[in-house]
Parts: structure tokens; C-alpha cells; sequence
């Protein structure tokens, strides 16, 4: 375990500390339009790849972080309803003004999705980073970037959090994350998130929530990262920290690593009766071994201690 890590839990236990530094240190890459467009694309292209809808009227984010970027890429794309749900607020209404009018320039001139290259660590991989016309058509794009509706997407970003209810798109904003009663049940199309699901305190309570917020036949989409974050030299290095480590690490974050393993999370979609329909690994064999792990996860299934990331899409039952 790095010494930062350790050091940052323990800071974490002075009164004050954590909400001031999770401000100043920020909740994600979700300041770039570059990035925004590429992970809403790239969710799109994978539903599209695994016989899901790829227009959405009701989405959800969890984790939006540092702007509300991906939710606005969606509503720029034809989404009417957008709700960001986060731990702590981060996103700002003239950060969000700024990625909206880079969008909807990459949006026009049809960009190409940004690919590793320049987004190293962006997930999931794709056979092609073409911009997907046949999804997003001119017919589509024609409506979803007239200029009276731009205009209501604007108006809906600059009223985030205000009681206005919006007349056009709609866009709204809580940090109530672990709030089930946030959302109406049965009412969004679709759930996704970026990097967010291993940070994620409750996990069982999360998906849950997820599966009640979803209409039938809706669906989730998430790139889940279990690397430790730089905070121990191997990429699982944390599967091996002793209960009493992790405790002391984790301190009293807003929000830290989980620890849960890919097999977590799809035995919870199993139990909730999700229909799993992706399942796109990032397989990394540079991780500690069984030998090295804790206890509790001594019983992990081998491709766990080899799966450094995956993106998930499950589907919610239509009955």
C-alpha cells in the first residue's frame, strides 16, 4: 500500500478536510467535451451492437462528477429528460454551458469518436471510432440540434438545480445518491455510468435502486474500473490490504473503492433478474496472485484476479 493512501484516510479523519478536498480535487474527466462525447458514443455504439434502444427518452447518470457533460451529449442526441445523480455536487452551470457549446460543435461536424490514442484511459474499446451515422442520422441530429430546441437544452443547463420546471429537455441534479425515492419508479430508459460503480459504498442497495428506477425492458449501461487508483503498486493490489488497512485507508471519504470484484456485480444483476447482455472485459494478467489476496477474497473466481476493468449492459424484464 502507498504511503498517500494511507495518509490521505487518516486526513480524511480531521474535522472539514474531506469536503474541502473533494472539492478541490474534482469528481472526474468529465470537464472536456472530447471526453463527454466519447463515452456517451460509446455507449451508444455498444447498445446499438447488443440489440439495445439508441434513443433513450429518460436517461440517468450515475457519478457525473465534474460536469453533467455525458448527460448533456445525450440530450443534444434527442434524450428528453436527463437526472445526474452524484455524491457531492461538482458540476457547475458555467462549466456546463462551456462542454455543451463544444458538443454541439463535435455533433455537427460528425467527429469521429475520440479513441485511446487521446483518451488513454477511456473504456470500452470499439471495433471502429467512426461516427456512428447510422444511429445518429441527419434526421436525428437535424431535431435534436434545431435551434429552438438548442435553446431549451441551454436553458435546462443554466437552470440546473433550480425548482424551474422546463418546458423543453429537462435536466436535474441531486447528490442524494444512495436516495431510492429521487427518481419515480419505472420511469427512466435507460441508466449508465463511467468509472463510478466500484466507488460505490452500497452496492446490493445501488443496484436495487437502479432496478426500481428502470422501466420495463429499460436497460443499464457501465464501465466499472477495479484497478486501486494508483494506491498500491499492482493494479489489485488493494484485494490484498488486511480489513484493518482498508479501514484506515478509507478514512471518511466521501467516497473510495468498494473492493468488490467483477463477480459481485453480476451475481447482483443475476439476482435482480437482469438479462445480462454484455459482458467486455479488460483483462490484465500483471495483478497479484490467489496466494496474495485477504481472506475475503480468497474464494474470487480466477478471471476476477485478471479482470481489471469491465463494461456492462443488462436489461431489465418487460413483464
Amino acid at each position: 500500500m502507498r504511503a498517500r493512501a494511507l495518509a490521505r484516510g487518516l486526513l480524511s479523519r480531521v474535522p472539514g478536510f474531506e469536503p474541502l478536498f473533494a472539492k478541490w480535487r474534482g469528481g472526474g474527466g468529465t470537464s472536456s467535451p472530447r471526453y463527454c462525447y466519447s463515452v456517451w458514443l460509446r455507449h451508444l455504439v455498444m447498445a446499438q451492437r447488443h440489440g439495445l434502444p439508441t434513443a433513450p427518452k429518460t436517461v440517468a447518470e450515475l457519478g457525473p462528477g465534474d460536469s453533467v457533460g455525458v448527460g448533456l451529449a445525450a440530450l443534444l442526441t434527442g434524450s428528453e429528460q436527463y437526472v445526474a445523480l452524484d455524491v457531492v455536487g461538482y458540476a457547475n452551470v458555467r462549466r456546463n454551458l462551456e462542454i455543451m457549446a463544444g458538443l454541439v460543435d463535435l455533433l455537427r461536424q460528425r467527429t469521429p469518436i475520440p479513441h485511446e490514442r487521446e483518451l488513454v484511459e477511456v473504456q470500452p474499446s470499439l471495433d471502429s471510432y467512426d461516427f456512428p451515422a447510422d444511429i445518429l442520422t441527419d434526421q436525428r441530429l437535424a431535431s435534436a440540434l434545431a435551434p429552438a430546441r438548442l435553446e431549451s437544452v441551454r436553458q435546462a443547463a443554466f437552470d440546473i438545480g433550480s425548482a424551474r420546471v422546463a418546458d423543453g429537455p429537462a435536466l436535474s441534479y441531486t447528490t442524494s445518491w444512495n436516495d431510492a425515492d429521487e427518481i419515480r419508479v419505472g420511469s427512466i430508459d435507460t441508466i449508465f455510468s463511467q468509472a463510478v460503480l466500484e466507488h460505490v459504498e452500497d452496492l446490493p442497495g445501488t443496484y436495487r435502486a437502479m432496478h426500481a428506477w428502470l422501466k420495463p425492458g429499460g436497460y443499464m449501461s457501465h464501465q466499472v474500473d477495479f484497478r486501486s487508483h494508483g494506491w498500491t503498486k499492482r493494479w489489485n493490489g488493494h484485494w490484498a490490504l488486511s480489513d484493518l488497512q482498508w479501514k484506515l485507508t478509507r478514512g471518511k471519504r466521501a467516497y473510495f473503492l468498494n473492493g468488490e470484484p467483477c463477480s459481485r456485480h453480476l451475481e447482483l444483476l443475476k439476482e435482480l433478474g437482469f438479462s445480462i447482455v454484455c459482458v467486455d472485459r479488460v483483462v490484465d494478467t500483471t495483478g497479484i496472485d490467489r496466494a496474495a489476496v485477504a481472506a475475503r477474497y480468497r474464494q474470487v473466481p480466477d478471471e476476477d484476479l485478471k479482470t481489471a476493468g469491465v463494461f456492462l449492459q443488462a436489461r431489465k424484464s418487460a413483464a
